[in-house]
């Protein structure tokens, strides 16, 4: 069985194939991705939750490709800037680079002492007949200003975690254990089944 992952960006392909990859053994499930050459349509995120967008894409790119596709919409919510980013963490600054995203978010945290923050993601499986299935992982943390380890992507230097004393881009090794994605991509593991058969 295929499964298109619909984004673009490499590094969530990276991450969740890794994620993925004991399950795709398992269940004899081939990832494919723009790396392996096959072109998608841009798709407008123009909902108003993660779950709208991660929907949006997960359809569309089934329909135009006509095999099951997963795609996932995350970001960054802030419980000072009313969480913001949000739904537009990936083009806070209007630049769409992770440095001027930073850059803008730390700004405007400037002299707030409450520094929690959330990274959500939405993880939405959809067949090309239009079903689609959520999973919503959360993982629970706080902002620091200074850029801390040289792992990850996005605001993972900024995100650190109390538990583990680190930041995101400081442990490597255990992100794909406890992020966001990997909560969210667990809940849909434990109902693949019932999804793809």
């Amino acid at each position: 069985m295929k499964i298109f992952l619909a984004t673009g960006n490499r590094h969530k392909i990276d991450e969740i194939k890794a994620i993925f990859s004991e399950i795709s053994k398992e269940k004899n499930i081939e990832i494919l991705s723009i790396k392996d050459g096959i072109e998608i349509p841009d798709v407008v995120e123009d909902g108003k939750t993660f779950e709208e967008n991660s929907q949006k894409k997960a359809t569309e790119i089934a329909k135009f490709l006509n095999m099951i596709a997963i795609a996932d919409d995350s970001g960054l919510c802030v419980d000072i800037l009313n969480g913001e980013p949000g739904v537009y963490s990936a083009r806070y600054s209007g630049e769409g680079t992770d440095e001027a995203n930073n850059r803008k978010l730390i700004k405007n945290l400037q002299g707030k002492a409450n520094r929690k923050a959330r990274f959500v993601s939405v993880i939405s499986i959809a067949k090309p007949d239009g079903k689609v299935f959520s999973f919503r992982g959360e993982v629970e943390g706080e902002i620091v200003d200074e850029k801390r380890g040289d792992t990850g992507f996005g605001y993972d230097p900024h995100f650190y975690i109390e538990e583990y004393k680190k930041t995101l881009a400081e442990m490597p090794e255990i992100k794909n254990k406890i992020s966001h994605r990997a909560k969210a991509l667990e809940k849909l593991k434990e109902n693949l089944e019932y999804i793809l058969f």
